[in-house]
């Protein structure tokens, strides 16, 4: 576990460690629908199934794994080697969550830049296929990035101080917000501001 102490000026006196934004992997990014709804879950185990038939990802997939049953769950998971998609309903707000596994080389903008493109190319495909184009519709401007490493990257305070100058680099224009509780996954809501 890669981790940078806190220097003298920045710590708070109970030796705690803030997470050196270059370690972290296992990114998680999710784009919620534009109005939140049904998601037809049976549509999306279609696609998913067509989608490891016609290779249209760069990861390896897998399987197609279903879990409607289970109130604000996961929805429809695609399995992959290197990264998960699903139709993703946690909070009860449903949305594509790109999940990454596999360890990816380079600094921590590469990665989030990297799970940011996959999961609006995801987006992209989802809304043009047969079962819901003209039904479903992502907001780009609607999005939560999550850590999926509660050891390299609780969900404190101090890892958002050292995540937030990367983030905020990354989200040019948007608002973020860290949120959840110490038990869960660090993470962070990203919303573009309405214009007036």
């Amino acid at each position: 576990m890669l981790q940078l102490p806190l220097t003298h000026d920045g710590g708070n006196g109970k030796g705690d460690s803030v997470t050196a934004p270059d370690s972290v992997q296992h990114l998680n990014l999710k784009v919620f629908v534009a109005q939140p709804g049904f998601v037809d879950l049976d549509a999306a185990v279609k696609v998913f199934h067509r989608w490891i038939k016609e290779t249209v990802c760069p990861e390896l997939l897998i399987d197609v794994a279903e879990y409607p049953h289970v109130h604000a769950g996961p929805g429809v998971l695609l399995i992959g080697h290197e990264a998960n998609y699903s139709i993703d309903n946690s909070d009860n707000r449903p949305g594509l969550l790109y999940n990454r596994k596999s360890v990816l080389d380079g600094n921590f903008q590469a990665r989030v830049e990297q799970a940011h493109k996959a999961a609006l190319a995801a987006c992209d495909r989802l809304e043009q296929e047969p079962e819901f184009e003209g039904k479903l519709k992502f907001d780009r401007d609607s999005m939560e990035l999550l850590v999926n490493d509660r050891l390299l990257a609780p969900n404190s305070d101090g890892t958002w101080q050292a995540l937030k100058p990367e983030l905020q680099k990354y989200f040019q224009g948007f608002r973020m917000e860290h949120r959840g509780d110490p038990r869960e996954r660090f993470r962070v809501s990203i919303t573009k501001p309405l214009e007036r």
